[in-house]
């Protein structure tokens, strides 16, 4: 009698130590790796943003949102600081958001209703690194736009959302065909604000999208970007090496890049949005000013050379 009391006790403590471990993995794996990107703004680190592109030559631009930006630096992982211009300001985006569909794929693959298997890794890759269209409608159907729609506006993400002017959104295909909706904002087909778009990366960076199981999946679709242009290019220009991870767009006079910057004891993520048809150009410049700004400020700020004049085509015509 007293062994079988025994063992129902020894049960009964097995049973609670287990749950109460499992609680203990849940509230880890749900904990936050940093604080929220709207909590973490940087006085120091937006005066800076301000000045870079008023010394580019690209205040007005910013002034009639046709230059929308976000910076986050994340050099010190615990502490990241943001800084923006117009951050909530949604546009036409083009290309840049195909990365939604590549966090509904992983969803999907986290649901067990996506298999990473070669035709589907090929196609992912393909649709990041050298932003095939073809491939970005296939991969959205498979989702389902509907589908696309519930995730980012969903409670988990909020990367379209209403009360901060929308953000990303993918209503349509990629082709002349195959429109579902426009977003009810703003009537984009293909949008996004540049701090929606900047709290996917962040959210990635550190983990909360999936709770670390899958971040590493989509870093690796967003590496080696082969389109080397806009921010590619700016940086092309800095001394030293750096790890990119990046999704740009381009459609007429639309510019849009994303890029996550690893570079020595610097990460940074960087967002620009422009419409102009020197944008181009604009985010090229942007890019190589904000890579001196985060590696090379001190507590006086960065010393930061005058940018181009409107002339060279990179400011204001």
């Amino acid at each position: 009698m007293v062994n079988k009391v025994g063992r129902t006790i020894a049960r009964r403590t097995v049973l609670a130590t287990c749950t109460l471990l499992l609680a203990a993995l849940a509230a880890v794996r749900a904990e936050p790796q940093g604080p929220p990107l709207r909590e973490s703004f940087d006085a120091a680190l937006q005066g800076r943003l301000e000045r870079l592109v008023e010394l580019l030559g690209y205040a007005e631009a910013a002034r009639n949102k046709r230059l929308n930006v976000a910076l986050v630096d994340m050099s010190d992982p615990g502490n990241p600081r943001v800084a923006a211009i117009n951050g909530d300001e949604m546009v036409y985006a083009a290309s840049l958001p195909k990365i939604a569909i590549l966090l509904g794929a992983m969803v999907k693959v986290e649901q067990g209703e996506l298999k990473l298997d070669r035709e589907t890794e090929l196609s992912l890759q393909r649709m990041m690194q050298v932003s095939s269209n073809r491939d970005a409608t296939f991969m959205l159907n498979r989702i389902g736009k509907e589908e696309l729609a519930s995730i980012l506006s969903s409670d988990r993400f909020r990367l379209y959302d209403p009360a901060f002017n929308g953000g990303l959104w993918v209503g349509k295909d990629y082709g002349k065909r195959g429109l579902w909706q426009r977003d009810p904002l703003h009537n984009l087909s293909h949008g996004a604000t540049p701090l929606q778009t900047a709290r996917l990366y962040y959210l990635m960076e550190t983990g909360q999208l999936f709770g670390g199981r899958l971040e590493s999946v989509m870093k690796r679709f967003l590496a080696d970007p082969k389109i080397r242009h806009k921010f590619v290019k700016g940086l092309s220009t800095r001394p030293g090496k750096a790890r990119v991870y990046r999704k740009s767009g381009t459609w007429r006079t639309w510019h849009s890049d994303s890029i996550l910057v690893e570079r020595q004891n610097h990460k940074y993520i960087l967002v620009a949005l422009a419409n102009h048809r020197h944008g181009g150009r604009w985010l090229e410049a942007l890019a190589a000013g904000v890579d001196e700004l985060v590696t090379s400020a001190g507590p006086a700020g960065p010393a930061l050379s005058p940018g181009p004049s409107p002339a060279s085509g990179r400011g204001e015509p």
